[in-house]
């Protein structure tokens, strides 16, 4: 099963060996991810990461609520585990 998940860009990151490269948070997380994909992707754009590689842009609304919903399912796994 694949999965990818939205991330905020906080800064790019410029260098010979990644020309594309951006800093993303995912709730807390920073990684550095790939841009190759979606170059067009600026400082403060939600991109959807899968592998290491910005493969979406996302507007902020629908970031904001796949994060939502992933949230709500970690929670709801975490109090279906047995005690």
């Amino acid at each position: 099963m694949c999965l990818a998940v939205p991330g905020q860009i906080q800064s790019l990151v410029a260098s010979e060996e990644a020309p594309t490269t951006a800093r993303v948070v995912f709730g807390g997380m920073t990684t550095d991810v790939s841009l190759a994909f979606t170059p067009e992707a600026n400082v403060g754009d939600y991109v959807i990461v899968h592998a290491g590689c910005a493969i979406a842009l996302l507007d902020e609304a629908e970031a904001l609520e796949t994060l939502e919903a992933f949230r709500a399912l970690g929670e709801g796994m975490a109090s279906a585990e047995p005690s």
